[in-house]
């Protein structure tokens, strides 16, 4: 893919660009990760006033939130945290890089590194992190093997992520949040305001409708004077 998807939605997907987002593993030399290891990624990021969050795309398309990385090098984590005892981040530099301490299966995905600069979302390009597909000894009999080529070739699929697919799920995914926070922060406050305006509006008229009224209760007469009897 040579320039960057833009879409009308404010989001854009930064491949082949000059200083674009790329994630990738620390070690040049690593091709898939093994399960229990320590697995190390990093995103260059060229941009000084804004910082990184690194998300991971499962097998089935769905996306997870991993942490923010602030150009300070403080994280957040899900759920506000500030620690996890599944993943480290850190900023050295332009890298902003992921730790995942003990590589597990629920891990396996492609990952990517997402930045907010100037309201517009760019996205990294994947760095797939799959277990290295593992094959049985060939049967002898021409069925059996022709089935093992199969099972082969399906585990191998994942790892070929279409790109645009992935790109414009993750797009329609945080453009939505970041649509649809404000216009409900928006919702919130003008729902206060009339709240405020009905409970004023409530007083000024109580305290209009408060009149003074004749010792007997009715307006509009004069007090009588009692009669003497003589």
């Amino acid at each position: 893919m040579g320039h960057g998807r833009f879409l009308p939605t404010g989001c854009t997907g930064a491949y082949g660009q000059r200083n674009s987002m790329m994630a990738k593993f620390l070690n040049r030399n690593l091709n898939h990760p093994q399960e229990g290891q320590r697995l190390e990624l990093e995103c260059l990021h060229y941009d000084r006033d804004s910082g990184v969050s690194w998300i991971r795309q499962d097998r089935g398309g769905t996306l997870h939130f991993i942490v923010y990385i602030s150009t300070l090098s403080r994280t957040t984590f899900i759920g506000n945290e500030r620690t996890s005892s599944q993943f480290e981040g850190s900023k050295q530099g332009n890298s902003y890089r992921l730790v995942v301490k003990n590589f597990r299966a629920q891990d396996q995905g492609t990952y990517f590194c997402v930045s907010n600069i100037n309201q517009v979302l760019h996205f990294s390009s994947g760095q797939a992190a799959f277990f290295p597909v593992t094959t049985t000894a060939a049967p002898t009999t021409p069925s059996a093997t022709t089935q093992s080529s199969h099972i082969t070739k399906k585990d191998i699929c994942p790892q070929s992520l279409d790109p645009g697919t992935s790109i414009e799920n993750m797009l329609s995914f945080y453009c939505e949040i970041f649509i649809w926070a404000p216009l409900a922060g928006v919702c919130l406050l003008l729902l206060v305001a009339l709240i405020i305006t009905i409970t004023l509006c409530q007083k000024t008229r109580r305290r209009r409708c408060r009149c003074k009224r004749p010792p007997n209760g009715k307006p509009g007469t004069k007090p009588t004077m009692p009669t003497r009897h003589v």
